[in-house]
């Protein structure tokens, strides 16, 4: 049923979704909503922040073919963001996931190997941008650098643009702590912070969401390395890119030092996608709508427990 629903993109399915992600958004804030814990104008940003976030995935899995013509992608993204609704409580980290997701949007777009240089700028400072807001953000740099090797092995003036853009993110941050605080770079640019500690995790609610997040992500990202024999020789590289990307976000979630489910926050794209490309490919209905099932019931469950 739900996966019928969602297997042609349809104006309404975006509709849908967006829905979802507002009810999403509200329970998350409810808080401050009702108690005026935080400004209007702070809530209405980040709403605005994710809504905007829904349209540009959408617009990136369709403008680049990364799924059929289907709206699974957006489907699991409202998903994912059911199972972790406090990634919707950090302004920084939304809008770090925001310019990483710009930097992924430029670096997909090679494969059209147009404008690689002015692509490659801007994933680079896409990226460099995201990291004055969140310092692990920086590792999406590999990105960039597989992205070389796939699209630009022989032009070494391709591998100086990511430093130029870089470069550029620097100058402006240099030129705004002079003017607030007079002093080129302030510590608190960069805050280092990591931890492994993952006691926060000893909870019903978390080894529940954990275990399904882990469990699909394997047994998902195993199929999709499988089935890219299968796509378009020419976007193959696009897909490697977002494998790539989502093993990152791992990586970042691994090593955050905030441990409340907003650290899965860079996977949300990088992983609806694949989600994606594995729904449209189960051809057992009953199975389809079982595997999204159990994707929906995670969140609901998590709330009980």
């Amino acid at each position: 049923m739900i996966t019928s629903v969602f297997n042609k993109s349809k104006p309404i399915n975006f509709i849908l979704v967006l829905v979802f992600v507002i009810s999403v958004f509200m329970i998350a804030n409810f808080n401050a909503l009702f108690n005026f814990t935080e400004s209007i104008l702070k809530i209405l940003s980040k709403f605005l922040l994710i809504v905007f976030l829904v349209f540009l995935l959408d617009f990136i899995v369709s403008k680049n073919n990364l799924t059929q013509r289907n709206s699974y992608a957006i489907m699991a993204f409202g998903i994912l963001l059911a199972l972790f609704p406090n990634i919707l409580n950090n302004m920084d980290l939304l809008l770090a996931n925001l310019f990483i997701v710009f930097a992924m949007r430029r670096i997909i777009s090679l494969s059209s190997k147009k404008s690689i240089k002015k692509k490659l700028f801007d994933a680079s400072f896409w990226i460099a941008l995201a990291t004055l807001f969140y310092f692990w953000a920086i590792l999406f740099f590999a990105i960039i650098i597989v992205a070389l090797i796939y699209y630009s092995q022989n032009d070494l003036k391709n591998i100086i643009i990511p430093f130029v853009g870089i470069a550029t993110v620097a100058m402006f941050l240099s030129i705004y702590n002079i003017i607030l605080y007079d002093e080129f770079i302030r510590q608190s640019n960069f805050e280092r912070f990591a931890s492994l500690d993952y006691t926060a995790y000893n909870s019903s609610e978390y080894i529940l969401k954990l275990t399904v997040l882990f469990t699909s992500f394997i047994w998902t990202v195993i199929y999709y390395f499988r089935s890219l024999s299968e796509k378009n020789k020419k976007n193959r590289p696009s897909f490697y890119l977002i494998a790539w990307a989502s093993i990152i976000a791992i990586l970042i979630s691994i090593i955050s030092p905030t441990k409340n489910g907003s650290e899965f926050i860079f996977l949300l794209a990088p992983f609806s996608i694949i989600l994606g490309n594995y729904i449209e490919a189960i051809s057992e209905k009953w199975f389809k709508e079982v595997f999204v099932g159990a994707l929906i019931a995670t969140p609901i469950i998590g709330l009980i427990l």
